[in-house]
């Protein structure tokens, strides 16, 4: 079987309080790995700020945003989040579970929520690692940004996608996601 395609259902449910070392985990990981490519060992650092992540305050802060898990396996593989206004905070997947569909799955469940909600679009800071997934799910750069986190500049693009009438529209009931990234 390739590597990169996925027989196995994606899980998709609401973040629990339990959830919050293993979406960290995940964050840390995508960040210090999977990020490494775009970007350099001093804007990793700066990003990830992994000495200053405590559990308790990574949960209040899941907890806060309308997040959740991806599972493959009753593993967690990723996470996102989603506002009442369409915007997604973070969309995280672990490197082990790169490029198999993940952070599709996660994408669909969310933008579902979205247009339940009648937000009129989606929006994010998407990295230069994640660009290329979310250009390839219909969202488009509507500016380039230099962030500066702990006095590194870092880049990253705003963009968004508009929830017109699309057939994902009522496909997601709460559970099973499988699609392909």
């Amino acid at each position: 079987m390739n590597p990169r395609t996925r027989s196995t259902p994606i899980d998709v449910r609401p973040y629990r309080p339990a959830d919050a070392a293993p979406t960290l985990a995940v964050f840390l990981s995508a960040v210090t790995i999977t990020a490494s490519a775009d970007y350099s060992p001093q804007q990793i650092a700066a990003w990830a700020r992994a000495d200053e992540r405590e559990i308790p305050v990574w949960d209040q802060s899941m907890s806060a945003r309308n997040s959740f898990v991806a599972l493959v396996d009753g593993e967690i593989a990723g996470f996102s989040d989603v506002s009442s206004d369409g915007y997604i905070d973070m969309m995280f997947v672990s490197p082990q579970h790169s490029r198999q569909g993940v952070a599709a799955a996660l994408l669909d469940f969310i933008e579902v929520i979205a247009r339940e909600r009648a937000s009129p679009s989606l929006s994010a800071n998407v990295s230069v690692t994640a660009r290329p997934f979310f250009e390839k799910r219909g969202f488009q750069v509507e500016a380039e940004q230099h962030p500066v986190l702990n006095g590194v500049e870092l880049n990253n693009f705003t963009m968004t996608k508009s929830l017109d009438a699309s057939p994902l529209a009522g496909q997601v009931t709460g559970q099973s996601q499988g699609s392909e990234q």
